[in-house]
């Protein structure tokens, strides 16, 4: 039986409490909650705590380092991109095609407007038969 068989919601396989970072915050600071958490993302949350966008290492490092910029000043709001989410009542199904849609391998989960979760790939392998969850890595991973 595959997880869509079963009729599961992204609120049943997402992880719950997700950190966000503050859009006005550093990049040092992410770096270092990132750190903390042992984790290679973190969303990013306004000052109306809505989110903003998703900012993964990767990003600090191609889109800050890389550029010759400072980490103590560029904000994580200015690495905001790509704001992609789902809502936390849509199936399974609908989470997986937004992220294989748009390539992206952790994706944020909205109830009532706010943050409530984050679906990553591990989440997804410990819930999706092992073919299910080859497809899904070969689309996410394919070059446009």
């Amino acid at each position: 039986m595959s997880v869509t068989d079963m009729g599961k919601k992204a609120r049943d396989v997402m992880h719950e409490g997700v950190q966000c970072i503050g859009e006005h915050e550093t990049l040092r600071t992410a770096t270092q909650i990132m750190a903390d958490l042992g984790v290679g993302a973190l969303p990013i949350c306004g000052d109306d705590d809505r989110l903003k966008g998703i900012i993964t290492d990767r990003d600090i490092v191609v889109m800050c380092c890389a550029h010759g910029m400072d980490i103590d000043r560029t904000t994580a709001g200015e690495l905001a991109r790509g704001l992609v989410w789902v809502d936390a009542d849509a199936s399974v199904e609908e989470a997986l095609f937004a992220m294989e849609e748009h390539h992206i391998k952790r994706l944020p989960v909205i109830a009532r407007h706010r943050l409530v979760g984050i679906i990553s790939e591990a989440d997804l392998a410990k819930e999706l038969p092992d073919s299910k969850l080859a497809e899904f890595v070969h689309r996410v991973y394919a070059l446009d």
